[in-house]
């Protein structure tokens, strides 16, 4: 059996991200452990269609943001890794200074510590010293720093196409073995 792949929704703009990674995990079957903070929930409501009970309900499993006894925030609970989808400035601040402020940010820390991957997809710009210092500094410790870009020779079509190719390749850096998106050609 497959670990669980945790998906964090923090409150940068690109909630899009994070629903998309869950219905693309749940399409390969596989087991996903949600946590959303606060302003994740807000820009969830405001940016897309969904519900917070409809995003929730694209889960395996929902922790709340201040649980801090759930069973994510141990490293003794194996996961695959975790997607952090869209990653906020604040949360990369707290992940990148192992502050454990809060369940998305100490689950990110106990992948790390675990020494499992960690992918941030940061949105944010324009970028001044500190982010690029912040983003460096997560980067040192372990995790990959993948904002989310669109890919044109993909061709995309559709918004959904930009997004979907994003977190196609961001699940690539989490181990994840598929074949949800258009791929370099000859790849």
């Amino acid at each position: 059996m497959t670990s669980p792949i945790i998906v964090g929704i923090s409150g940068a703009s690109g909630a899009i991200y994070g629903i998309e990674a869950l219905k693309m995990i749940r399409e390969l079957g596989l087991e996903t452990h949600l946590v959303v903070s606060d302003n994740g929930a807000r820009t969830i409501t405001t940016e897309t269609p969904y519900s917070i009970d409809g995003v929730k309900s694209l889960a395996s499993k929902v922790y709340g943001n201040k649980d801090m006894g759930a069973a994510i925030s141990s490293g003794s609970f194996r996961t695959q890794g975790m997607i952090v989808a869209p990653c906020s400035v604040k949360s990369l601040s707290g992940i990148a200074n192992s502050s454990s402020s809060n369940l998305l940010i100490r689950a990110a820390d106990v992948t790390l510590k675990g020494r499992r991957p960690l992918v941030l997809m940061l949105r944010e710009t324009p970028l001044h010293k500190g982010h690029i210092d912040l983003m460096a500094r997560a980067a040192e410790i372990g995790a990959t720093i993948h904002p989310p870009l669109p890919a044109f020779y993909a061709n995309p079509e559709s918004l959904e196409d930009v997004v979907r190719h994003s977190v196609g390749r961001a699940l690539d850096h989490l181990g994840v073995t598929h074949d949800l998106i258009k791929r370099w050609p000859n790849g």
